[in-house]
């Protein structure tokens, strides 16, 4: 079991807007608050998020270095998918490999694939 993910991000109060209605709705709730951070829980894991330190931003997160390729949460049902695919597109956030939305991951794999803020890639994956 994982007991938490430490993530450094460019702008902290963006990526907090960004994560916290998903992670509302995906059931987490926020554990930790600071000025430098937030993190949610979900039970006994957390993700913390962090805002990077300004000598430490020349150099952008890209999912296909070294490194993180994505997170993926798992949602309550195929309708949580869909109803979180409306809010993000409400909100301009693009779906990733919408020609193959809901399955992208391939037949039988319902979910929403997209990028947060620091382009990170994130899948919400029904049961």
């Amino acid at each position: 079991m994982i007991h938490h993910v430490e993530i450094n991000v460019s702008d902290l109060q963006t990526s907090r807007a960004f994560w916290d209605w998903i992670f509302q709705e995906l059931g987490y709730s926020v554990y930790q608050d600071w000025d430098q951070g937030v993190s949610w829980r979900s039970g006994a894991t957390y993700l913390v998020f962090v805002q990077t330190e300004a000598n430490y931003l020349d150099i952008p997160y890209h999912r296909k270095r070294v490194g993180l390729n994505h997170l993926a949460f798992q949602a309550n049902s195929k309708e949580q998918v869909d109803r979180m695919t409306k809010h993000l597109e409400e909100r301009g956030v693009p779906i990733l490999y919408k020609d193959r939305h809901p399955y992208a991951g391939g037949p039988g794999h319902y979910a929403v694939f997209f990028e947060a803020p620091d382009r990170i890639k994130v899948e919400i994956v029904a049961p």
